[in-house]
């Protein structure tokens, strides 16, 4: 039986764009080799990179690339040129992944207004693969009555309907209240800043946006953060939850749980300079060679058929 392939176009872009989708890479490509599929990365030009190299922060040649790609992956989603690359994709639906405190939540949202019953098909579907717990958050009728009918649909799913000001209350106290929150797009920028910011601890934030058919974009919350660029100390775990989610998005969801579980472990193992209060932090490389070694008992699943050796 031949591999699924998939093909992936990486956006870099600058700062420490390069070094965490280095690293993102060498991950990619043992946690596909452990579940049985292969990815073939396109490394394109973005950003300043781009401009220096072509003139132009998103030359045809990366928008092309994009286009026939399976998935995008960007390091830095703060840069301005991934406007262009969303204006030429379908993109439909969102998910934010948060990771806080050893709590997984999720915030599912709609692009647009008709695509909120798509995008509350997806909560029920990630919902179904984790706690079977949904929160939903609107306020028309017409939004409780959309995610009713969902549920309906799945029978085994808990759902709860909570006002805005209540789930952002609860976020602050206890972010582990929740698997899933569906929100109407008005709350969905809201929420998803608050459950990934509203506690100073170590966590984990990468953002999706999908396609019904087509290529989805997915990247960590950061920036390019120049001013540790080249130095080997950022720290890749945002770069790398982006990377799991992308596999999730694609449908390798077993592959994702074992990438996002190694993730979760290393980083309350092993600790880079943005981590340390005091002392010397770990490498990117040094992180990275403690994750790739935790993959195999990272991995939860008990397929093995087509498993590589």
């Amino acid at each position: 039986m031949r591999k699924k392939r998939y093909t992936v176009a990486c956006l870099s872009g600058d700062g420490i764009g390069p070094e965490v989708m280095a690293e993102a890479s060498r991950a990619l490509a043992d946690v596909s080799r452990m579940h049985g599929f292969a990815i073939d990365e396109q490394h394109v030009a973005f950003g300043g990179d781009a401009v220096r190299r072509f003139g132009h922060a998103l030359p045809a040649s990366t928008r092309a690339a994009c286009r026939r790609a399976d998935a995008v992956l960007v390091a830095t989603t703060t840069e301005p040129a991934l406007e262009g690359v969303k204006a030429e994709l379908d993109l439909t639906w969102r998910m934010t992944r948060v990771r806080l405190n050893g709590t997984r939540l999720t915030v599912v949202s709609p692009l647009a207004d008709d695509s909120e019953e798509l995008a509350v098909e997806e909560a029920f579907a990630l919902a179904c693969n984790r706690q079977a717990r949904v929160t939903s958050v609107g306020a028309g009728k017409a939004w409780r009555a959309l995610v009713d009918r969902a549920a309906e649909t799945a029978p085994g799913v808990i759902v709860e309907h909570v006002s805005f000001e209540s789930v952002v209350r609860t976020l602050f106290r206890k972010p582990a209240a929740f698997d899933v929150i569906v929100s109407e797009q008005v709350f969905a920028e809201a929420l998803s800043h608050t459950a990934a910011y509203a506690h100073g601890s170590t966590r984990m934030v990468a953002s999706g946006r999908l396609s019904v058919r087509g290529a989805g974009i997915f990247g960590p919350t950061h920036g390019s953060a120049l001013e540790i660029a080249g130095q080997g100390v950022a720290n890749p775990s945002g770069m790398l939850l982006a990377a799991a989610l992308m596999l999730e998005g694609l449908g390798e969801r077993s592959a994702a749980r074992t990438l996002e579980n190694a993730v979760a472990e290393t980083l309350g193992n092993v600790h880079t300079p943005d981590l340390v209060s005091a002392g010397v932090g770990a490498t990117t490389r040094e992180f990275m060679n403690v994750l790739l070694a935790a993959l195999p008992g990272a991995r939860t699943d008990t397929e093995f058929a087509g498993v590589a050796a």
